[in-house]
């Protein structure tokens, strides 16, 4: 029981010198030891650190998850340390609510059918999203809260340490000199000045030991910028792939409801519908086939995207044709169709009452539709 009121004793009066130094220092009544340029160099550049991983952290779980209500129940059930509850995105809830629809408005009528057609392709949108965020929450974020809470939290506790140290030392400093103006003015002994002399080398010594812990702590945020690189190549890639898959899937629902536009809706003509923006070419191929010169009527002809397409008998116009560079591999639905490879060079021209969002290409000896968004039309 002694020894533990001593302890508390001594604690009390250490943590009231340290407060009493702090407090001269701020009204500059008492001198500071100060760090060298590298050192405070070191010291900015981890609270930067610190500072960004923080705000880039929030804001990646904000893209993530956009919901506050459901950030703040993902993070309790993590502190917590129990699995979050798997939860339906937003695509998904709308591909139920149009295949709901479709069942009760006519899974056969032509809205209906739209409406199962799109219901899927949000269902595939709704499954690539969940894999981003489980990619990304893994391969990016959870680095970042690790380094927050694991070596920030160490710097953090060896940096007050070192502030303790710092304010110990310069307590020293200050009653060794007091000791030395007492002894001048004949009204201490020399073992008072000594006993000062041997505080301060005690609290030089273990300044200088903190230092050393905290300066290589510190020097180690350049390893944390390289795990953190890495991290974020990861959750570029992951991004990257999100995005790719969503485009290959609205590609294919694009294609699907392509092919049945002309039947549902057989008096469109090239020109006359807003064409859809081109996923990736700077220049809008849709919005060229737009100004492209129109076959005259062949007699006969029935309506692109019917069975009853005959190519054979399409020839192309005289003048009106042009070139176009395939951007991306297509494999051909059907006969009517033409297979592209990316990079190879086509002639294309429109016929009259076509989807916008299709064109007749030629190869040779070969003729087929061909979708304008895979192609970047050149003058």
């Amino acid at each position: 029981m002694d020894f533990n009121m001593k302890k508390l004793a001594s604690d009390a009066g250490i943590f009231f010198t340290r407060a009493v130094q702090f407090t001269e220092e701020k009204f500059g009544q008492a001198e500071k030891t100060e760090l060298d340029a590298h050192f405070e160099n070191l010291l900015a550049r981890a609270d930067s650190t610190k500072s960004w991983t923080e705000k880039i952290l929030r804001q990646t779980e904000v893209l993530l998850q956009p919901n506050p209500s459901a950030r703040v129940e993902e993070f309790l059930y993590e502190k917590l340390d129990r699995k979050v509850p798997s939860r339906v995105t937003n695509g998904e809830l709308l591909a139920q609510y149009m295949a709901e629809a479709a069942g009760e408005l006519g899974p056969t009528t032509p809205y209906g059918k739209t409406l199962l057609k799109v219901s899927e392709a949000e269902k595939r949108l709704g499954a690539a999203e969940r894999d981003f965020i489980h990619t990304a929450s893994l391969s990016f974020l959870t680095p970042l809260r690790n380094f927050l809470e694991g070596d920030w939290r160490t710097i953090s506790k060896e940096r007050r340490l070192l502030q303790n140290r710092r304010l110990d030392l310069d307590a020293c400093k200050a009653r060794l000199k007091k000791a030395k103006a007492a002894e001048a003015k004949a009204t201490l002994w020399n073992d008072e000045v000594d006993k000062a002399e041997q505080e301060l080398r005690v609290a030089q010594t273990e300044f200088d030991r903190q230092a050393e812990v905290t300066r290589l702590l510190l020097e180690g945020i350049s390893s944390t910028h390289v795990n953190h690189l890495r991290c974020l190549h990861e959750f570029v890639k992951s991004q990257t792939t999100y995005y790719a898959q969503c485009y290959r899937h609205m590609l294919d629902l694009q294609k699907q409801l392509g092919s049945s536009q002309g039947a549902i809706f057989p008096g469109t003509f090239v020109g006359t519908t807003e064409p859809a923006s081109p996923p990736l070419s700077s220049t809008s191929p849709t919005t060229a086939a737009a100004t492209m010169p129109v076959v005259p009527s062949v007699a006969g002809l029935a309506p692109p995207g019917e069975a009853a397409l005959c190519l054979e008998e399409v020839a192309p116009p005289a003048s009106g044709t042009r070139k176009a560079r395939v951007l991306y591999d297509y494999e051909a639905a059907d006969s009517s169709e033409l297979a592209l490879l990316a990079d190879e060079l086509i002639t294309v021209y429109s016929l009259p009452g076509m989807d916008p969002d299709w064109l007749i290409g030629e190869r040779g000896n070969k003729k087929g539709k061909v979708p304008v968004t895979y192609l970047e039309l050149l003058s």
